[in-house]
Order: C-alpha cells, then sequence, then structure tokens
C-alpha cells in the first residue's frame, strides 16, 4: 500500500517561538528520515513547498475560476511538505511519529486510493 505522510503549516509560524537549537534539530530529523526512507526504498516520493506566502489560490467567483494571492485562509491548514511511501499501515504511522514526537505537530497519513482494485 502507498500512503501520503503530510505536515501542515507554514514554516514561520511552526518555529517563530522555537529556539535555532530546536529548528536545527527539527531539520536534521526531517533529513535523517528522508535520506533512510530513500535508502531503504520505502520512499516513493517526497518534498518540501515553498511558504504559503508564496501561494496561489483559484476559487470560483461570480461564475468563473478567479486565480489570487496568498495561500489558503489560515496558514495552519496549508501543505508544508510530504512523503509518498510504499509501506503497511503500521509503519506509515511509525514514520509519522517519529516526526509528531519531536515538532508536536499533528500529521495526516492517508491512503493513496489503488485504482487498479477498482472495476
Amino acid at each position: 500500500m502507498k500512503y501520503m505522510i503530510m505536515m501542515f503549516g507554514g514554516i514561520g509560524a511552526a518555529t517563530q517561538n522555537r529556539s535555532p537549537e530546536w529548528i536545527a534539530g527539527m531539520h536534521e530529523l526531517l533529513m535523517k528520515l528522508d535520506t533512510e526512507l530513500k535508502e531503504s526504498g520505502e520512499c516513493v516520493a517526497s518534498d518540501a513547498l515553498v511558504d504559503p506566502s508564496q501561494a496561489k489560490t483559484v476559487r470560483f467567483t461570480g461564475g468563473a475560476p478567479v486565480p489570487t494571492d496568498g495561500p489558503f485562509a489560515e496558514v495552519k491548514e496549508s501543505l508544508a511538505g510530504y512523503w509518498i511511501v510504499d509501506v503497511g499501515e503500521e509503519r506509515a504511522l511509525q514514520i509519522a511519529s517519529q516526526v509528531v514526537g519531536y515538532t508536536e505537530y499533528p500529521m495526516e497519513v492517508r491512503r493513496i486510493m489503488d485504482h487498479s482494485a477498482q472495476p
């Protein structure tokens, strides 16, 4: 099974009240975990996203799609980065738990739909 492990929130909002040592530790943890997942072959894809202030949002307004500057209404709802891993659910939750154990911020783990299993 493939799972997407998602980290939410703006980088600035997540780190504004943290020490430089905590930020360095978080970065080290994420890079170490990313390397381990890639070396083990569990990682299908991963990436970080730019700060939500650089996002564009397309909304249906006045009967047409309209792009606007800016992120979601709440920065905390913005996707900050992700891993797509090919593992079982227990392993996917264990991966997310390593990050949550350090950052204390929630992560979402969601199974990717298997289209080959559908009629």
